[in-house]
């Protein structure tokens, strides 16, 4: 694995807990501050200039209520002919870095280096090079969740061809942007994509395979991404001098009874399912966790299957992928309460494989426009200090966090902005107490978009856009305005909030 050698962290001594106060504190030297996008919520201009369908053009445009109002992407934040715009906001916030990711089928159109879309192209060179006149980071992601349908169409992510697909796209976008941008993601959030998208169907491509469709999936973007870290190790680092990493959603979860064995280790196969489902092998041996393989084995076993329905990694595949992140990449928005709940029914799914019902305390606040997130800013710290003691102390960077609103959302957004302060103030305590060698913050996200399935009812961003104008003007929330206070501070002042 290789490391950062750039990387400093200043004044690391733990503060006596009882006297420190988080909002006296300065955030390390060079934290990189910044917000995410990913190209299908913002972009539109989903057939322009030569642009290939990926698989949200296609589950979008089939209708049947998938998605809420059956709304799409098709113009979105209309950033594709609107960046300047962006960059206005981003310069107005005084980000230092900024994460968005390529579309895939902007760039090659089927999926593969047979045609390269130039305008893409220059689109993406577009935003790397104003980004970098204007002093801000790019961090760039391959994958998220945009598979082009025409390799959808060819099996996507549950063949094995895709990891070659997937390996060529990332040489192509090396060599293309490699000379600058120093940050890659690979893939997005894997969990999600091969849970939602191949098991319950839920997101695109839509795809219902249970206790099969998402563990294939799975296994072939942890290969997928492991060839793209090597390809970038062995043919680009020497000279571009990047890093690269796959980004990976947590919840963090505590036992429903904490006096409960059965609870604690429901726990546990719920950290194991999720977030060390792609950790481990990335980070640790090249293999999965030992209790989901024994938990699925069991599960297929009891169900009459010949073998497990979780694929196996050979010994030269677990060797490829061991060690293949430079940093640790970490999307957190909630905590759950986890509780023991056995499935004794035959129908395979990784919910009944894993035996653990997610349960939400309901004295935890929600966030008005997603009934799923219930704020737990103090779950990320525990979260941070648990990658820190499982995962060797790597550096970390939080590239996603955030809060959303329901529509229509008030621009004095005060609930969200104390929100952002408290989980500011666990962040401070990870690294100044728990030793947490964290690197930057990402909110989610810098503007109101396309929340998949949620559609425009959802408003993640720091700022409003205004989807009835064909405009589609920019308005800061009150958030934005704090959160270019943080940064401008690097760190919080008791007069933000």
């Amino acid at each position: 694995m290789a490391s950062d050698p750039s990387v400093t962290f200043t004044n690391l001594s733990s503060p006596a807990v009882c006297n420190w106060n988080p909002e006296d504190a300065s955030f390390p030297e060079e934290f990189a501050w910044g917000a995410a996008t990913a190209a299908y919520q913002i972009e539109g201009g989903w057939d322009a200039d030569g642009k290939g369908p990926s698989i949200w053009d296609t589950f979008t445009h089939q209708g049947g209520d998938r998605v809420f109002k059956n709304q799409t992407g098709d113009v979105a934040c209309g950033s594709y002919t609107l960046w300047e715009e962006d960059l206005k906001c981003i310069k107005q916030l005084g980000l230092t870095h900024y994460r968005f990711s390529l579309s895939w089928s902007r760039l090659l159109p089927d999926g593969t280096t047979g045609f390269i879309n130039q305008k893409g192209v220059d689109y993406y060179n577009k935003v790397i090079d104003s980004l970098l006149a204007n002093g801000v980071t790019p961090m760039v992601t391959l994958h998220h969740f945009d598979l082009p349908q025409n390799l959808e169409d060819q099996g996507g992510w549950r063949s094995e061809t895709i990891v070659k697909a997937f390996d060529s796209y990332a040489q192509f976008c090396f060599r293309t942007f490699g000379s600058k941008v120093k940050l890659w993601i690979t893939i997005n959030e894997p969990y999600v994509a091969a849970e939602l998208g191949y098991e319950k169907g839920l997101m695109a491509p839509g795809v219902t395979e249970p206790g099969t469709g998402a563990y294939l999936a799975a296994h072939n973007m942890i290969k997928a991404h492991a060839a793209a870290w090597h390809s970038y190790d062995k043919i680009f680092r020497k000279t571009q001098g990047g890093l690269v990493s796959i980004a990976l959603n947590s919840d963090w979860a505590e036992p429903f009874n904490p006096n409960s064995l059965a609870d604690q280790e429901a726990a546990k196969r719920h950290m194991a399912f999720c977030l060390d489902w792609f950790a481990t092998p990335i980070f640790l041996d090249g293999d999965y966790p030992a209790i989901m393989k024994s938990k699925i084995s069991a599960v297929s076993k009891r169900q009459g299957c010949p073998s497990s329905r979780l694929p196996e990694f050979t010994e030269k595949e677990k060797m490829m992928i061991k060690g293949t992140a430079d940093f640790f990449s970490l999307n957190y928005y909630t905590t759950r309460k986890i509780r023991h709940q056995e499935h004794m029914h035959n129908q395979p799914s990784v919910s009944a494989d894993k035996e653990a019902e997610q349960v939400t305390d309901p004295s935890w606040p929600v966030a008005t426009g997603s009934s799923w997130l219930a704020v737990v800013p103090w779950g990320l710290r525990l979260l941070l200090k648990y990658i820190k003691d499982t995962y060797n102390h790597p550096i970390i960077y939080i590239t996603e966090n955030g809060f959303s609103q329901s529509d229509p959302a008030p621009l004095d957004d005060t609930q969200r902005w104390e929100y952002f302060r408290l989980t500011l103030q666990e962040i401070l305590k990870a690294i100044y107490i728990d030793r947490v060698m964290l690197k930057g913050y990402f909110i989610w996200s810098l503007l109101d978009n396309f929340e998949w399935t949620c559609g425009y009812s959802s408003r993640f961003g720091l700022f409003h856009v205004d989807f009835e104008s064909s405009a589609l003007p920019r308005i800061p929330y009150k958030s934005a305005i704090e959160y270019a206070r943080v940064i401008s501070n690097n760190g919080l002042m008791k007069s933000c909030g």
